[in-house]
């Protein structure tokens, strides 16, 4: 099941997408069938998520509205957000081996972007880069878990751009001013539910700036998994429904990141993912606006 996070005039409200006969995609409204108000209370209601599938499953789509006439809320609105680094075969920190303990930091919560609304560059940020992942959405509260149990604490998967500012990232020796810009963390378009993908394994994933694909790479490459993850982190953090784990971004071909120069206004990025989806970024100066 997908599901996306309605914007009604600033009332977020969870939803599912449904896809027609006519292969339109449509929005069935779920706070009526379930009785929940947002998607992140959605997903750590089991009763609710089956009553979301069964009325899913039972929708009359001629009579919900089209995705494409829908505006987009983020999925959900995490109040942690731990992303890995260097957690794909063949993109390790320059000089180094793999680490032998996954690299995580943190992006904090005004990073979060609603699928399809553009990114604003601000005046400080002039070497703005892009990273496309998965994000791993928890959907009931872990701590301490072992990692057998970990993946019954995912609720789902969905795409994320960790958006970073090279110059601001590189100034010290904590990362968390040039991930932690606000709005430099498109999520979305939707939340594909773990009943569906029980697990990531070979699955494409390519990156696009401008039509030119910079990235493209398997899960299979991924050195940490989601269920170790989960489990690793839940010994430190306590992680709640809502709570995002970003998996990693696979490096860039080397020819295309030879030629990398950062971003510039106007200038689309898109991830992609088989099963998952796809999610397009415009990147605009605020100078500009």
């Amino acid at each position: 099941m997908r599901l996306v996070s309605v914007d009604l005039d600033g009332d977020e409200r969870p939803g599912a997408v449904v896809a027609g006969p006519d292969g339109v995609d449509r929005v069935l409204d779920l706070v009526a069938v379930t009785g929940v108000a947002t998607l992140a209370e959605l997903l750590a209601d089991d009763v609710a998520l089956a009553a979301a599938r069964t009325a899913a499953g039972r929708a009359d789509v001629g009579d919900l509205p089209p995705l494409a006439d829908v505006q987009l809320a983020p999925p959900v609105r995490p109040a942690i957000i731990l992303c890995l680094g260097y957690n794909y075969l063949g993109h390790t920190e320059a000089g180094l081996g793999q680490e032998p303990y996954p690299n995580v930091f943190i992006k904090t919560p005004n990073v979060i972007g609603a699928p399809g609304a553009p990114v604003v560059m601000p005046r400080a940020a002039t070497e703005v880069d892009y990273e496309g992942e998965i994000a791993v959405v928890i959907g009931t509260t872990a701590k301490n878990v072992d990692e057998a149990d970990a993946m019954a604490h995912v609720a789902g998967y969905t795409l994320f751009n960790d958006v970073s500012d090279r110059g601001w990232q590189n100034r010290a020796s904590q990362w968390a001013l040039g991930k932690s810009i606000d709005g430099f963390g498109p999520l979305g378009p939707w939340i594909v539910t773990a009943d569906e993908v029980p697990d990531l394994a070979g699955r494409q994933m390519e990156v696009e700036r401008e039509g030119v694909v910079t990235v493209r790479a398997s899960t299979d490459a991924m050195v940490y998994g989601v269920a170790f993850l989960v489990h690793y982190l839940s010994q430190i953090i306590t992680l709640r429904p809502g709570d995002l784990i970003s998996t990693g971004t696979p490096a860039r071909a080397p020819e295309v990141q030879a030629l990398h120069l950062p971003l510039t206004h106007g200038e689309t990025v898109t991830v992609r993912v088989t099963g998952l989806g796809e999610l397009t970024t415009t990147f605009v100066s605020a100078e500009r606006l």
